[in-house]
């Protein structure tokens, strides 16, 4: 199993939002968009700031991938 971020990538795109507002409002650093974008694991209170600063949950930024 495996993290996928493609979710939130596509939410930033339907709010037409770039991966670097989102990191400076949700106040996270660059290595952990970095991470992301490697489907790479990250904390909780990561994913968290980042709901608060989209206003969603988190089901619509991050799925498992059962497959890999």
């Amino acid at each position: 199993m495996s993290v996928s971020y493609k979710r939130l990538w596509k939410l930033l795109i339907d709010k037409e939002i770039s991966k670097s507002e989102m990191r400076t409002s949700a106040g996270i650093a660059a290595s952990t968009v970095s991470r992301m974008n490697k489907n790479e694991y990250i904390s909780l209170e990561v994913l968290e700031k980042i709901c608060i600063a989209l206003d969603c949950d988190f089901g619509d930024i991050i799925e498992i991938d059962k497959n890999e």
